[in-house]
């Protein structure tokens, strides 16, 4: 009997970086970026490049969405067309809506098998969970085995970082436990992290310097004495910054491989310029 043919796919939130995905092919809807009167595909229509730039100088604040009902039923359509089943990964329930419009649409489809995981999380907490499950799809593992691929990364993955300000979380409504943070002096830098979904907050420090070391004390010991299964470190239009971490990450968490990548315009419009962060998730 043939293994079946299952095809992972996810949202644009994951950005992973194409040197992670070494080949793989795992479609993308777009989440929906909103800037004034103009709508843009999140990076399809618009790159983070271009997106910072902007941001940096906009006197209007962009928003975000998730795909519509609709778009995900052409979506899963498309990326189901001769496959025996779909496995959706998605951004965090606690963060977005997309997970419920996916649900929405897998209601629609009966005549697609169709698995929808909840990562609760982003950017590549999201990402690493992702390649997990296309890479058990690859070598040719069952459907239940695809999904408990990316559960089991999902259930050990940690996002950490750190932002120059809360406003963009705070403006955006994904501030989460953070909100404690508000009003302290604008010199202190805060430590963040995804926990159950949600932006939690996990210390104050005063310079960035000093976060981004704080930050990898405590990847390390979410590791638990443990090696790192994969690294990545991501920056938001503070690419010396995230440079410097993950080269003090491949020495401090002794990896010698540690992807590196930005974040999607959609992230970025609720983290912010200057942020850094590090996704990690030890061996079993």
């Amino acid at each position: 009997m043939s293994a079946q043919k299952i095809v992972v796919v996810t949202d644009s939130t994951a950005y992973i970086p194409e040197e992670a995905l070494a080949g793989l092919h795992i479609p993308v809807i777009p989440l929906w970026l909103l800037w004034g009167d103009e709508r843009f595909r999140d990076g399809v229509d618009i790159d983070p490049p271009t997106f910072y730039r902007r941001l940096r100088t906009s006197e209007t604040f962009p928003t975000t969405s998730q795909p519509s009902a609709g778009e995900f039923i052409e979506f899963f359509r498309q990326a189901g067309a001769g496959a025996d089943a779909l496995v959706g990964i998605f951004i965090s329930s606690k963060l977005s809506g997309t997970i419920p419009n996916a649900q929405a649409a897998q209601e629609q489809l009966p005549e697609l098998t169709i698995r929808i995981v909840d990562s609760l999380s982003t950017s590549m907490g999201l990402g690493f969970a992702v390649l997990a499950a296309a890479r058990a799809a690859a070598a040719g593992r069952s459907l239940d085995e695809v999904v408990a691929a990316a559960e089991d990364v999902r259930d050990r993955v940690h996002v950490l970082f750190t932002v120059d300000t809360l406003e963009y979380l705070h403006r955006g409504g994904r501030i989460g436990g953070a909100k404690r943070f508000l009003g302290t002096a604008l010199n202190i830098k805060p430590l963040l992290h995804l926990e159950e979904g949600r932006v939690e907050a996990l210390a104050q420090v005063r310079t960035k310097r000093k976060a981004i070391s704080r930050m990898l004390e405590i990847a390390e010991e979410r590791l638990g004495g443990k090696r790192a299964a994969e690294v990545a470190v991501l920056d938001i239009d503070a690419p010396e910054e995230g440079d410097l971490l993950a080269e003090e990450a491949k020495e401090r968490l002794g990896v010698t491989k540690v992807y590196r990548t930005t974040v999607s315009p959609v992230i970025g419009t609720h983290a912010g310029p200057g942020t850094v962060g590090i996704a990690l998730y030890p061996e079993r």
